[in-house]
């Protein structure tokens, strides 16, 4: 039997990597498992429960706190769609105030982090710690880890 491929579980595990290397020490990106993949009534039972413990629908895959910033990731295939819940948390998140960002790559989620003002410990070749053209596309193989000081 053919191993069935997880593209956004694979982006996921690349960008938290990515993640933890470019933002300063003491970030937290965190992943909160929001759903169950049981199929069934015991699945279904499960799910309530998570709910009832305050489990939110449509939460975003993750979340990253830093110097006094938040920003959500919902991490999405280059084919994926947002769910009618993912879309209404978006709304509601955006409408609180956060930052949120769909994200299909790795250059997706580091260009999320510049165009939320997220201190890195990245900069672009030929311009050191210029600030990211917040319409340019976001280019991850031109970029070199500064070694962090703190």
């Amino acid at each position: 039997m053919k191993r069935r491929g997880t593209p956004e579980a694979d982006l996921q595990r690349a960008v938290v990597v990515a993640l933890r290397f470019a933002l300063p020490k003491g970030a937290i990106v965190h992943h909160c498992a929001n759903e169950v993949t049981e199929a069934g009534p015991r699945g279904a039972r499960r799910q309530a429960i998570l709910v009832g413990m305050g489990v939110h629908p449509g939460f975003a895959d993750l979340i990253v706190l830093c110097d006094g910033r938040v920003l959500f990731l919902e991490l999405k295939s280059l084919k994926g769609r947002l769910s009618p819940a993912q879309e209404a948390f978006r709304d509601a998140v955006l409408a609180l105030g956060f930052g949120w960002a769909l994200v299909r790559s790795l250059d997706d989620a580091l260009g999320a982090l510049a165009d939320h003002g997220f201190t890195t410990r990245i900069v672009q070749v030929g311009t050191p710690e210029a600030p990211r053209d917040a319409g340019a596309r976001h280019d991850g193989t031109a970029l070199l880890a500064r070694r962090a000081t703190s």
